[in-house]
């Protein structure tokens, strides 16, 4: 098995590190297939999230994904994204932080360890993914949590 990418550990610490400094997370994301991304707030084949805590609601910040929800122009909006997609993730207050060479997109290893699940109620999209169709069982599904109370 091959050495696991530093770009999640790297995200989740620069995302601490602004949220701990009371700075506003923001990361840019170079939009594909494999992103999903409210397409009205695309510029140039790229889109800039604000990630921060207050801005999101059940953030996962994975080594596969990164999924959220947040509101745009007043409409909550399901978000997915590929973490190899990430091209940047700095504090909007200073700009200070880190740029990433954009990878293309790899889907997860069957029982990877550390991919981003969002649990959902059954028949809401919250918990589609971007070219999940339900069909052909001979590729790997991808992992879903569900929470236990």
């Amino acid at each position: 098995m091959g050495e696991t990418s530093t770009k999640p550990y790297l995200i989740r610490a620069l995302h601490e590190w602004c949220t701990d400094n009371g700075y506003t997370p923001y990361i840019t994301v170079q939009v594909d297939e494999h992103t999903m991304v409210p397409v009205a707030h695309v510029r140039d084949g790229q889109i800039t999230l604000n990630v921060g805590t207050l801005a999101t609601n059940r953030l996962v910040l994975g080594n596969e994904f990164i999924e959220f929800q947040a509101r745009f122009s007043g409409v909550t909006e399901n978000v997915y994204v590929p973490v190899g997609a990430v091209s940047a993730i700095y504090a909007r207050e200073t700009g200070a932080g880190m740029g990433f060479e954009v990878q293309p997109y790899e889907p997860p290893a069957a029982g990877a360890q550390g991919t981003a699940a969002t649990a959902a109620p059954e028949g809401s999209d919250a918990a589609a993914t971007p070219g999940d169709d339900g069909g052909d069982d001979d590729e790997p599904k991808r992992p879903r949590l569900t929470i236990v109370k």
